[in-house]
């Protein structure tokens, strides 16, 4: 029987390259010497039912950063933890209260580095068994599903623009029914898009 997440492991198998949030905004200065902090994001996979489900959250409306958009649940790197891989599992179970004993890591793609100067790791997971999210009071205003489909098919993706810091900045997204995915969690799914497409 094939493995319902036979592309994302193929994905993982083809080298990528790192991405950025300056892709698609080649005219960018970044600071020389600039110092980035290491993160890593959880992109779990439920492949129970008929089709692979990616769990995705929407952070809350008040939080200082990035209130109310679409990520990951994933942070950043803390003495304590196993690299990025070990910040993205510790997270995740504290955002959406995914068990790290109920994930399998698959491996990760290259880093993304973000315009808040963070050097992001993807850890892509296969959850072993069905759980029921509990979001993070405070942080997390909802976790929900997206099936692996939408995220597979590039023609999902689209470029936006709008004007950030006196210049128009431009950046994927990928909108799933009321869900508006933009930003580096768009990046990061369009570089996984990528690689499933071979």
């Amino acid at each position: 029987m094939t493995d319902p997440l036979a592309p994302v492991l193929a994905a993982l198998g083809r080298a990528g390259r790192p991405s950025s949030d300056y892709d698609l905004n080649p005219e960018a200065v970044l600071a020389e010497g600039r110092t980035l902090r290491s993160a890593g994001v959880l992109v779990a996979f439920d492949a129970s039912g008929p089709e692979p489900l990616l769990y995705l959250t929407k952070r809350s409306s008040h939080l200082r950063h990035h209130p109310g958009q679409i990520s990951f649940p994933g942070g950043k790197v803390d003495p304590g933890d196993a690299g990025p891989v070990g910040a993205a599992l510790r997270e995740a179970h504290e955002e959406i209260g995914l068990d790290p004993a109920n994930v399998e890591v698959l491996g990760t793609l290259e880093p993304h580095e973000t315009v808040t100067s963070f050097l992001v790791t993807p850890v892509l997971a296969r959850i072993k068994v069905p759980f029921t999210p509990r979001p993070e009071a405070g942080e997390v205003a909802e976790v929900f599903t997206v099936p692996l489909s939408h995220i597979a098919n590039p023609t999902n993706f689209r470029v936006e623009s709008r004007r950030w810091r006196g210049a128009r900045r431009y950046y994927f997204v990928a909108p799933y029914g009321p869900y508006y995915i933009w930003g580096a969690t768009a990046r990061m799914l369009r570089s996984l898009a990528d690689g499933m497409a071979g």
